[in-house]
This record gives C-alpha cells, structure tokens and sequence, in this order.
C-alpha cells in the first residue's frame, strides 16, 4: 500500500501543475496583448505603433451589437450612431492596462465629441454591472458602454476582419459602419488621436 502512495502523490501534483499552467494561460490570455491574427482575407496594414488600419476601398461592415448599458436597463446600439465615427473599447473593471488608459479614452472622448465622433465601450467578464458602473464613475467616463458579461459581443465580428482578440482592445468604426482600424493592448491619448484624426478627415 505504501509503494503506491508516492504514485498518487505525482499525480495529483501533475494534475495540479496542468490545472495552474491552464489558469495561467487563460489570465494572460484575458487581459494584454493578443495575437493580431486574421486571416488571408485580412488586408490590413499593421503600424509600426501596433495599430492595425484597413483602406477604405477593403473595410468590412461592423456587426449589429446591442445590449443593456452598465448603468441602466435601456438598450442601446452602435447602429444609432451612423454617420459618426465610432470608438469602440473592450474592457474590464477587473483589468489592470484597462484602468491604465481609461483617463486617455475619457480626455479624448471629450476633445473630440464635436468632430462627429462617438465613444462607446464594450463592457465584459464583469459578472455584474456594479464594479462596471464604479469604475466608470472612478475614472469620470462620459460615454456609455454595452454590458456584455459573457463576451457575447465580442464573438460576432466577422471572420477575416480586424476583430478585438484581447481586453482591452480597441476597434475605430469609420461614418459608414465599417471595422476601419483596431489596437490590441492598452492606448495613449496620442494613439487615439492616430486612429481617430485621419478618419474625421475623410469624407
């Protein structure tokens, strides 16, 4: 009986170890940078500052996204905003880089609110809206955000197109609801300004 104790023993600790490198996996995973991925399809530039942009001529349609905000029970849509540019952020109140940049995406949110762009978050993993709804009034967010604790949303961009992989990620809608440039990881306000600026010139 004993001989077979230590056998035990090393199983159980390679079950554990497997148990952890998972865990460690889905963390890393979960919240920093992803892969930039895609597919053959994907005609994307990627920029030397890690944001990826798409030609007019080759933009793919943004999907149809809509669910309760973080802070009520209205629905909401990114379609009501055709005909802006929409800035559209994936986030976690439980995500360190989020927190990071939230005061960039706040400043700019507000710099450019009068050039026809509108910021919209995508809120997710967070199991209730609560902690979303503080973190938003910590970090003095004054645009709304889809509440989408299962990552739901996430899933529905298109197969081949700049599609968020990471939390944070970062996708800039163009006025004609097409995926024109996205950033996987966290933001500074001067990279926002790179994605946002050249699509408020374009007409």
């Amino acid at each position: 009986m004993s001989a077979c104790r230590p056998r035990r023993t090393g199983r159980r600790r390679l079950v554990l170890f497997a148990a952890g490198a998972a865990a460690a996996s889905l963390t890393l995973s979960a919240c920093g940078e992803g892969t930039s991925g895609g597919s053959a399809q994907t005609r994307f530039v990627q920029g030397k500052n890690g944001i990826a942009t798409v030609p007019k001529a080759d933009r793919q349609p943004a999907p149809e996204l809509s669910a309760q905000t973080t802070t009520g029970t209205k629905k909401l849509s990114i379609a009501d905003y055709k005909g802006k540019v929409v800035i559209l952020n994936v986030w976690g109140s439980w995500c360190g880089p989020c927190s990071a940049e939230a005061p960039n995406f706040a400043k700019v949110a507000n710099e450019t609110k009068n050039k026809g762009v509108q910021f919209l978050g995508i809120n997710t993993r967070d199991t209730d809206k609560t902690p979303a709804a503080s973190f938003e009034e910590e970090h003095k967010i004054p645009y709304p955000s889809l509440y989408d604790p299962e990552g739901k949303l996430m899933l529905r961009f298109p197969k081949g197109s700049l599609n968020p992989q990471s939390v944070p990620s970062t996708l800039a809608i163009d006025r004609h609801g097409k995926i024109a440039a996205r950033s996987l990881g966290p933001l500074t306000a001067a990279d926002l300004h790179k994605m946002i600026d050249p699509l408020i010139a374009e007409k």
